[in-house]
């Protein structure tokens, strides 16, 4: 006989749709419209450091970028669901998290202009470095999160991984340790279509990417990562249930520019493509709402460019200011300068070997 084993699903949320109309339903009762201007801003900054740094990046003034144009509700979303002793693990495309948790973005700038001494993040942040290898946080966040339960602490982790990054091994090993030590973690998978030049259709025959989840015995949820509500709600409400285990959260959204300036996605995708999600994009409908709240208007839009603009140049300034300290080579590799390092040091500093 037959009888079922498991009955799973996964629930999709939107609060805010691509003309700014909510459901006031879902909408989050903690958000005011103060709270939206500033989601609002934190967008509009995210997406103009892109633009800021992708004109750098052409004139040779940084080395590849990996630009986050029209995932901007997904970062934003999340960091400010985030508590203040919440942490994040990013993976390499965070912009907007990192702005959103007061990175001072200088040093954000370092990493891409191929500085290490970006990954001091200052303690207040609450952030790890950038990790470019596919999906290997996702293991660290795990053990992170261990520790926050092993030490009676009330924080969450929220880490973040690509589509592409749901196909690797490190995905299910980490998945399936969370799952089993209930540990405090939000994993957000950033759904943005392409893995470089793969289509999501290419990569997992799964309906959803959440629901790689079920295998694990985690919550999950699938929310439109365009829509800056859907993805605070759904991240605030996982952040508050993470005593109780992990949330897998899958963010459907879309990667308008290229993987990296290293990349030319006209290779394998099309305009029409592009074109047909250019209308879903995440800061306009924000801005819609705004508008038609009567809190928003075309002077504080320019004032808040203006701002933006010098705040970037500042940010550009102080960054290709900075004189690196070439003794991090040998005195930030490990805990403790081990003999052989030291040897190295004092025979570089005697001849002046940096000089």
């Amino acid at each position: 006989m037959f009888s079922e084993a498991f009955d799973g699903k996964v629930d999709y949320l939107q609060v805010m749709d691509e003309k700014g109309n909510v459901d006031q339903q879902f909408f989050p009762k903690d958000v005011d419209d103060n709270t939206v201007i500033a989601m609002y801003k934190n967008m509009m900054f995210t997406r103009a450091f892109d633009n800021k740094v992708l004109s750098l990046q052409r004139q040779g003034r940084t080395s590849t970028f990996a630009p986050s144009f029209g995932e901007e509700a997904t970062h934003i979303g999340s960091a400010m669901a985030m508590r203040k002793d919440d942490i994040f693990v990013p993976a390499f495309r965070q912009t907007g998290v990192y702005y959103a948790r007061k990175m001072p973005m200088d040093l954000y700038l370092l990493y891409w202009i191929g500085y290490e001494d970006s990954n001091k993040i200052p303690k207040e942040v609450n952030g790890f470095p950038m990790a470019v290898p596919v999906a290997t946080q996702l293991p660290h966040s795990v053990g992170i999160a261990f520790a926050q339960k092993y030490q009676g602490r009330d924080a969450a982790v929220v880490v973040y991984v690509g589509d592409g990054g749901t196909s690797e091994g490190d995905f299910s090993e980490a998945l399936n340790f969370a799952g089993v030590w209930k540990t405090p973690l939000v994993i957000i998978i950033e759904n943005n279509q392409w893995a470089i030049s793969m289509p999501r259709e290419k990569q997992s025959a799964a309906k959803t990417l959440a629901q790689k989840a079920f295998a694990a015995g985690i919550n999950c949820i699938q929310v439109d990562g365009n829509d800056v509500m859907a993805v605070y709600k759904a991240t605030k409400d996982a952040i508050e249930n993470s005593k109780n285990g992990p949330t897998v959260i899958e963010c459907v959204t879309y990667r308008m520019g290229m993987h990296t300036t290293s990349d030319d996605p006209t290779k394998y995708r099309t305009d029409e493509e592009t074109e047909k999600w250019k209308l879903k994009d995440p800061i306009l409908r924000v801005k819609m709402y705004l508008t038609a709240k009567g809190i928003w208007n075309d002077d504080l839009e320019k004032k808040t460019i203006e701002e933006q603009s010098k705040e970037l140049d500042d940010i550009v300034q102080k960054a290709e200011a900075f004189k690196p300290d070439p003794e991090g080579m040998f005195n930030t590799v490990y805990s403790f300068v081990p003999e052989v390092l030291k040897k190295e040091f004092d025979e570089a500093k005697a001849s002046n070997y940096w000089q």
